[in-house]
């Protein structure tokens, strides 16, 4: 369970509408909301991944710290909600050393994980994963294999993948039907999709993709009664507000449905075993698994991982073969 904490007016379907320098004088929503977040998601005994902008975390020092002490992983967000593809290296850079430097000055734990805002990583903006390592992140979440008109790579991966050493990227939940990558990681979709399709998306994810779905939300979208921006365009008007007073009673019942953790505990902390992974962007033909004698092995033959990778990056889910979707992940000896 993923949350990427940026308030209503600095969403990419109304970069359009509203200036970023605007920004300081509209009310600010979103520690009500996340806040909102953290009881629904302690209701339902659920650990999640907070992805907080740099820019919400310096004015609402204190909500980034009971976001720790709620017992959640703080990420980062990038700082000022800009997308990755329209930065220049250098820009980028002091983009993600900025925000997470705010981030562990005020919460006084590291931050490993980094989202692109708008999933904007991918095409012409892979070298980002480079400076991310350099910058001392250890995974990415930012590749949505899907194709939209905001965003998307459609022909990345579909399970955790190394694109350059020591970085993971951890893609959003997608599945491939009837030749079409179907969207399976929340957000948009999880107000538009009637609920029952989004948890039979999720079991087919999870049966198909061998690996735990990624579901994201933000903080706005438990919020129906937040301002509207009428001059927006009607096609980002529609994303935005549709049925936003349905999202909370979805989350419970996903909450009820699904067991859900933070991503460092699946994928970076000591509860290890083999989920899937490829070796770079390269070949959705190339995931790989472990035979039975616990070879590394993938469908087009030997995996071209190295061992490094294999012994970091493969992990197991628990009770693999119930129908009850993404599960609580333990380490296999």
């Amino acid at each position: 369970m993923t949350i990427d904490v940026e308030d209503y007016f600095q969403v990419e379907a109304f970069a359009s509408t509203i200036e970023r320098s605007d920004w300081e004088s509209l009310p600010r929503r979103v520690e009500r909301n996340t806040e909102r977040l953290l009881q629904i998601l302690n209701d339902g005994g659920a650990q999640a991944t907070f992805f907080i902008l740099g820019w919400v975390a310096e004015r609402h020092p204190e909500l980034v710290r009971r976001v720790v002490a709620a017992g959640h992983e703080l990420a980062s967000h990038g700082f000022g909600h800009i997308r990755v593809d329209s930065q220049s290296f250098d820009e980028f850079r002091q983009d993600i050393r900025r925000s997470k430097r705010v981030l562990e000055d005020l919460a006084g734990v590291p931050v490993r994980g980094y989202r692109a805002p708008t999933f904007s990583i991918g095409g012409s903006s892979k070298w980002a994963h480079a400076i991310l390592g350099e910058e001392g992140y250890a995974y990415s979440s930012s590749v949505y294999p899907v194709k939209h008109d905001l965003y998307g790579t459609p022909e990345a991966p579909r399970v955790p993948f190394s694109p350059v050493p020591g970085i993971l990227e951890i893609p959003l939940t997608a599945v491939r039907m009837l030749g079409v990558d179907i969207p399976a990681s929340g957000g948009g979709y999880f107000r538009l999709l009637p609920y029952s399709l989004t948890k039979g998306l999720l079991n087919h994810a999870r049966r198909v993709n061998h690996s735990p779905a990624v579901f994201y939300l933000h903080p706005w979208e438990i919020d129906p009664e937040q301002p509207r921006q009428q001059s927006a365009p009607w096609k980002s008007r529609f994303r935005h507000y549709l049925n936003l007073n349905r999202t909370e009673p979805r989350l419970r019942r996903l909450l009820r449905n699904f067991a859900w953790t933070r991503i460092d505990r699946l994928f970076l902390g000591s509860e290890r075993g083999p989920f899937p992974v490829v070796a770079s962007w390269t070949g959705r033909s190339q995931v790989s698994s472990q035979d039975r004698s616990g070879r590394m092995t993938s469908s087009a033959g030997t995996s071209s991982c190295s061992p490094t990778l294999a012994e970091r990056s493969f992990i197991s889910p628990v009770g693999s073969g119930s129908s009850n979707g993404p599960s609580v992940t333990r380490r296999i000896t």
